[in-house]
């Protein structure tokens, strides 16, 4: 069966306007899009009227960790069981906030790619997964933390040698993973290094990425410090992700070369609001020490063109699934000076060439998937429409709330 949407204001997530008076169709079983055109459908098909309302693709984010509790903020000696209970809850959140994709960074026993795989399955429905599944860290580094009861098992990949760094890729290539995630810096939530310390090298970072790219996998470094974000570039990945010590050259670098850069403000932003008495010292302090020149490089990257992708870092501190996107996106525009237009680009069309499944996702147009967004108020004026709590939202063309 197929079904028409009509008077609508469409934000298609690529052109900077408002098409008036849109309409399209959508195959309700195959939830793809049909056919699109402005003032009377072309068809006699069941149809529904939108009221003049805004539509907008399905909201994506980049960098979630949905193992994650923001609230409990326990990231050690944590069951299989356990993370797939919060995975699922946090999937829900995401969905009900309008984010029907996602991109998670990060998540201990591969649980990411085993609900990846049901939804592949059709066995479970709602917001979709790229997976990562468990990074690659040094040893002592970033991502080493002590998962299961009795802390046997490893939130990453431990490794000490390129041939470590190979093998941990084609172990996470033979289970089905998307995209690898390398840990190039210390960072905020880690006890035992700063933000500024270099971890996996440039070359054992350029085997990730051969061995990646030669396996049609995309690689996300977690860079914060200046030498590490060289390093990771130096390397060949596909996104830098937080990029607090970015600079010119490196921004020239990634707007040349069609590196994406994924910032997650709201996990800084969200600390330093929240955090103060009730997580540790050592986060408090990196998090303070950082923010300024957080903003400003970030802002200075965006002015150079380097195309930014909305990721959220979901999951740390007080970085909520269901709120997090959404205050990324204003964020962006309200502390960087974005444009709503280039925060809308992050969170649709740019945020979906980066997870590599732009060909169905990320924009609304004849051939593609139908996640879609009805808001009351313009996101192209004003980026808090978004955050209407009543929002309809569609996936594959079905309304799920």
């Amino acid at each position: 069966m197929k079904k028409t949407y009509f008077n609508s204001n469409l934000f298609n997530g690529v052109d900077n306007k408002i098409i008036a008076d849109a309409w399209f169709t959508v195959d309700e079983e195959t939830g793809k899009i049909t056919e699109t055109g402005t003032r009377a459908p072309a068809s006699n098909n069941e149809g529904e009227d939108l009221h003049g309302q805004y539509v907008m693709p399905g909201l994506i984010n980049a960098h979630t960790h949905i193992m994650d509790n923001p609230v409990s903020n326990q990231l050690e000696f944590l069951s299989e069981t356990e993370i797939a209970f919060t995975a699922l809850r946090n999937l829900k959140d995401l969905l009900y906030s309008g984010v029907t994709y996602i991109r998670d960074c990060g998540c201990a026993f591969n649980v990411d790619l085993k609900l990846h795989k049901l939804q592949e399955q059709g066995k479970l429905s709602g917001t979709e997964i790229v997976p990562s599944g468990r990074p690659i860290s040094i040893l002592g580094g970033h991502g080493d933390f002590r998962e299961n009861e009795d802390g046997s098992v490893n939130f990453s990949y431990l490794v000490n040698s390129g041939d470590d760094v190979r093998k941990a890729v084609r172990e996470a290539f033979k289970l089905g993973i998307k995209n690898i995630k390398v840990m190039s810096t210390g960072g905020v939530m880690s006890a035992n290094d700063q933000v500024d310390d270099t971890e996996l090298s440039e070359v054992e970072m350029q085997v990730a990425v051969e061995e990646a790219h030669s396996k049609h996998m995309t690689v996300a470094a977690h860079a914060q410090g200046n030498q590490g974000i060289q390093n990771a570039l130096d390397a060949g990945v596909d996104s830098i992700e937080h990029g607090i010590y970015i600079d010119e050259h490196q921004a020239d670098f990634m707007r040349d070369h069609n590196v994406y850069l994924v910032p997650t403000l709201n996990a800084c932003t969200s600390i330093s609001k929240y955090g103060k008495g009730k997580i540790p010292d050592y986060m408090l302090t990196k998090n303070e020490k950082v923010k300024t020149d957080f903003y400003k490089n970030i802002s200075m990257a965006l002015n150079k063109g380097v195309k930014i992708a909305v990721g959220t870092d979901a999951g740390t501190p007080f970085n909520t699934f269901k709120m997090g996107t959404l205050e990324e996106l204003a964020l962006l525009v309200h502390k960087i000076g974005a444009t709503p237009y280039q925060a809308l680009l992050g969170t649709t069309s740019y945020a979906a060439q980066l997870l590599r499944i732009d060909d169905n996702y990320g924009s609304l147009a004849t051939g593609k998937v139908a996640d879609f967004l009805v808001l009351k108020e313009n996101p192209l004026e004003k980026i808090e429409a978004v955050q209407q709590s009543d929002k309809e939202i569609y996936k594959k063309g079905h309304k799920v709330h």
